[in-house]
C-alpha cells in the first residue's frame, strides 16, 4: 500500500473514531494533512476552534504564523505534513489529558510509519513528549536531537508552538530564531555523505 493510501485510510478511521469522548465535542476530526512523501512531519498537540471547524490542521492564527515561519526558511506547505498528538478538539482548548493521549497517539504512530520521515520537528511540549518524555521545552528547544523511534532514525526538532509564542513576546523570538536553525538542519541533511577518506599509507622506512 502507498504512503497516500495509507494515510488516506488512517484519516477515515480517525474520522470514525469513538475512542475518548472528545469525538462527542468536536464538529469533526482533524486526522492531518500534507505531502505523503515528506521529508519533514510537524506535529501540534491538538486541533483548535478554526481546525475544528475546517478540519485542516493549523488553520487559525497560529497557523498564520507557522506560514510565514515555513516561508522564511523557503519551504510550504506542499513540501511537508503536518499533524497532532490529538486528532479532535479538546473542549475550550484545554491541555489534551493522558488517557486522550494514550487512545489518539496509534494513529499518529502509524502516520509517521506510512510517510517515513527524515526530522521531525515537534511544536510545543505535548509532542516533545511523546518523543523525549522527560524532556523540557525551555531546555532543548532549537536543537536537533537523534532518535531511534520504532524502526525509523530520525531528528527531533523541538520548538515552542506558535500559539504560545503569539502570546508571549520572547517565545516569538526563540521561535524564528529555531526555524533559522531547523533551515540549518535540513541544509546539512540534504548534503550527501563526504567520502570515506583514502586509507593511510605505511611508510617501509
Amino acid at each position: 500500500m502507498s504512503a497516500h493510501d495509507s494515510l488516506d485510510k488512517i484519516a477515515l478511521e480517525i474520522q470514525q473514531c469513538q475512542k475518548c469522548s472528545l469525538a462527542k465535542s468536536a464538529r469533526q476530526a482533524v486526522p492531518g494533512a500534507g505531502n505523503p512523501q515528506a521529508q519533514i512531519v510537524f506535529i501540534g498537540e491538538a486541533p483548535g476552534y478554526w481546525e475544528d471547524q475546517k478540519g485542516i490542521p493549523f488553520v487559525g492564527a497560529a497557523g498564520r504564523l507557522l506560514d510565514q515561519l515555513l516561508a522564511s526558511i523557503n519551504l510550504s506547505r506542499e513540501e511537508i505534513f503536518i499533524t497532532n498528538i490529538l486528532k479532535h478538539r479538546p473542549p475550550n482548548n484545554r491541555d489534551p489529558l493522558p488517557e486522550e493521549i494514550v487512545a489518539c497517539t496509534p494513529y499518529l504512530r502509524r502516520q509517521l510509519l506510512s510517510i517515513k520521515p527524515k526530522i521531525i520537528v515537534t511544536l510545543g511540549r505535548f509532542a516533545m513528549n511523546f518523543f523525549l518524555p522527560q524532556a523540557y521545552i525551555s531546555r532543548v528547544h532549537g536543537q536537533a536531537k537523534p532518535v531511534r523511534w520504532e524502526e525509523l532514525d530520525l531528528l527531533l526538532f523541538p520548538v515552542y508552538h506558535p500559539a504560545a509564542a503569539l502570546r508571549n513576546g520572547q517565545f516569538m523570538q526563540q521561535l524564528r530564531q529555531d526555524f533559522q536553525q531547523l533551515s540549518k538542519v535540513i541544509n546539512q541533511k540534504d548534503q550527501p555523505a563526504p567520502p570515506p577518506p583514502p586509507p593511510e599509507q605505511t611508510s617501509l622506512f
